[in-house]
């Protein structure tokens, strides 16, 4: 079924929130064809055949064996991209965006196809990008405040030195999956999605970020 899927499209989502998800495939999701979507959803009492995660074709939901509140987002994000990588053979991208985003593209299959395009091209330096999006730098350690938007994220969240891609939305290769797999216990015991992916993402895949406006390409969904 997955032999020939090279590039995913991981939206972040919740059973709390699933009229995001909902509205989001009204307003721009239903016309995506170029590459496969998927909602992510976590259920701790998820029962599969030995495997911690579960693709709903029909609905579009790739659900993970994990806690489904917001300070389990990491955990989340990392098991749902150890699925992807398990179960598509031929990957090469993931991309990543959230519930609450929507592309400011009439046609988003023209950014996405353009987007793969340039992944897929041998005519560029460097001649593989890992990881790419709206680069966020972090040259001092500071402590974040984010528990003033999420009050149940701990006060006490310091964030360290280092370059990290905007949770809007952002790209990892397979290699870059891989090397994250690798420190999947960090992940899962950190409380801010993005920053977690960057800070433990080896510096040698860092070498080179694709920068991606990715505020040209997405906006928050207004609130009815």
């Amino acid at each position: 079924m997955y032999d020939n899927t090279t590039f995913i499209l991981l939206v972040m989502n919740c059973q709390k929130y699933r009229s995001k998800a909902l509205r989001q495939k009204e307003l721009w999701l239903n016309k995506l064809t170029c590459i496969p979507y998927y909602h992510v959803l976590a259920d701790p009492e998820l029962v599969t055949n030995e495997k911690e995660y579960l693709f709903d074709e029909r609905e579009h939901i790739l659900w993970v064996k994990t806690q489904d509140d917001y300070n389990s987002l990491p955990n989340k994000v990392i098991a749902s991209y150890h699925a992807c990588v398990s179960e598509f053979a031929k990957l090469k991208y993931v991309f990543k965006t959230d519930d609450d985003q929507i592309c400011k593209i009439n046609d988003p299959n023209k950014f996405f196809t353009t987007l793969t395009s340039s992944l897929s091209s041998t005519n560029v330096i460097p001649e593989k990008y890992h990881y790419g999006g709206d680069i966020v730098d972090v040259p001092t350690p500071y402590l974040s405040q984010y528990h003033q938007i999420h009050p149940e994220l701990p006060t006490h969240l310091p964030v360290m030195n280092t370059k990290y891609c905007s949770g809007r939305f952002y790209i990892l290769s397979k290699e870059a999956i891989h090397d994250l797999l690798k420190k999947r216990h960090y992940i899962e015991e950190e409380y801010l999605e993005d920053y977690a992916i960057g800070y433990h993402l080896s510096a040698k895949y860092k070498q080179y970020i694709k920068k991606i406006l990715s505020n040209m390409f997405f906006e928050d969904i207004e609130e009815n």
